[in-house]
């Protein structure tokens, strides 16, 4: 792509950043090369550490001149090989741009860098009695930036909604090399397009976000979890209409028997129960008042005498409420040892039930040998499908099989007009299969603004959508 010597450039960045802020050893290209991604070899040029939103702008404009593809690095934990640099593309990491520059109290917003990563987020909001509440199992590491890039969901969507609802202003580098400051943090802002929109979840092909003011609001009160059994599939619809016409609940979750099965296995934490099922429901909700815990009691018993409901249980304590909650986040790291397939996929929360039955027939049908589990935010529509590889299938023969598997999972997905990617993106993953959910007119407009940002497509190229 670019006409002068790699060992011209390397120089030429380290010129643009602070001393030490080129990396170019096989170590660092290995690790800032990839995501949470095994499909593909991660192959950089070099690791660019910036520390400022003018850094950034620099290092894009000298891409511009010589049209070096740039990739963005945040917490690297995205399941879409967004952030894998593959062919030779300059690495942009946000390690450094990590700070936490502005809080104000009265608008109950802090400006951040996108480098912070969601843990560090949350912890300083509660320092200030407050609550960032977009939350998932890797707030330890990913970085926020990715997240909005990617406009990352997770755990508590039903009643917070995504990251982009958190959004009061955005810094962006525009793949011209622009600065710009969106929406100004302003809750009414009627003067036209409000760009800021745009560039969360473009996944860092329309430019690069380096600063982020967030929203925040009260701390949650006596948080409660309800962990029930359900006969069937179709009984979570049956249990979260129950409830939800007397109680604001914050999470809705499910996984499969075999999906907990998964966690047991490791000991950490017990079964919540002796009933066994084959589906289980999370429920979160703040115990605010004894009303809500009798209406939630009450609504558990009629779900049961319903039929709903085979058994449940109720956290007591904080710790119960943790273990509780552990069943559900120790799925993936519990099943990581068994090279899962994972689909992140979603339809409108009427449709779960028929959606998965639908999945699951298709492929036990054809693959009887492979072991399927799902979990997932099923009070907002949001399906995990992993697809556990046999121990006597080669890695490459599985995933040549989970590919023909894809073409079934999104044929369904397109009937039930649902979405192939519902939180982690596209990237290189998902770009063929972007025409299941996007109509041909859809991609050319996207390529349309694409173009605009980006015209020399330099900003994580060949991620999302390639340019006409």
């Amino acid at each position: 792509m670019n006409t002068i010597s790699p060992e011209k450039i390397i120089a030429d960045l380290g010129q643009l950043v602070e001393p030490g802020k080129v990396r170019t050893d096989e170590e660092s290209l290995a690790t800032f090369g990839k995501d949470w991604t095994k499909l593909y070899e991660p192959k950089p040029l070099a690791i660019v550490f910036p520390k400022t939103t003018e850094q950034v702008q620099a290092v894009v404009r000298y891409a511009n001149e010589h049209k070096i593809g740039l990739v963005p690095s945040g917490g690297r934990t995205g399941l879409s090989a967004g952030a894998v640099a593959a062919n030779g593309e300059v690495v942009v990491s946000f390690e450094y741009m990590n700070q936490v520059l502005e809080f104000n109290a009265s608008d109950r917003t802090v400006k951040c860098q996108a480098g912070v990563v969601t843990e560090q987020l949350q912890n300083f909001a509660e320092e200030q009695g407050l609550y960032y509440p977009v939350d998932f199992a890797s707030a330890g590491s990913s970085q926020l930036g990715g997240n909005l890039s990617t406009n990352a969901g997770g755990i508590k969507v039903i009643r917070y909604g995504m990251s982009r609802d958190w959004v009061a202003g955005l810094t962006v580098v525009t793949g011209k090399g622009d600065i710009l400051e969106l929406n100004k943090d302003l809750e009414k802002n009627n003067t036209g397009y409000d760009l800021r929109h745009l560039f969360i979840g473009a996944e860092g092909t329309l430019g690069f976000i380096t600063e982020a003011t967030m929203k925040l609001t009260r701390k949650p009160t006596n948080l409660t979890a309800l962990v029930l059994g359900l006969g069937d599939i179709s009984n979570t619809m049956d249990v979260l209409q129950s409830f939800q016409q007397k109680i604001d609940l914050t999470a809705y979750e499910f996984f499969s028997h075999k999906a907990m099965g998964h966690v047991l296995a490791h000991g950490d934490v017990p079964a919540p129960f002796e009933t066994e099922a084959p589906f289980y429901a999370l429920l979160e909700f703040e115990s605010i008042s004894e009303q809500v815990m009798d209406d939630a009691m009450a609504i558990f018993e009629s779900c049961v005498e319903q039929g709903w409901v085979l058994d449940g249980v109720i956290s007591q304590s904080e710790t119960q409420l943790n273990n509780l909650w552990r069943l559900r986040e120790g799925i993936s790291e519990s099943i990581s040892v068994h090279t899962p397939y994972k689909n992140d996929i979603s339809v409108v929360v009427s449709k779960v039930p028929e959606f998965l039955n639908e999945i699951d027939q298709v492929v036990t049908e054809h693959y009887p040998d492979f072991e399927i589990i799902w979990f997932g935010h099923i009070g907002d529509g949001n399906l995990h499908l992993n697809i556990l590889k046999p121990q006597n299938l080669d890695k490459e023969s599985f995933f040549a099989k989970c590919a023909q598997v894809n073409k079934w999972v999104f044929e369904i997905v397109e009937r039930h007009q649902g979405s192939i990617s519902a939180e982690h993106g596209v990237g290189l993953t998902k770009k063929e299969y972007l025409g299941y959910t996007r109509s041909e007119t859809e991609v050319a407009y996207l390529r349309a603004i694409k173009h605009v940002f980006d015209p020399q497509n330099i900003m994580n190229p060949g991620k999302l959508i390639d340019p006409a």
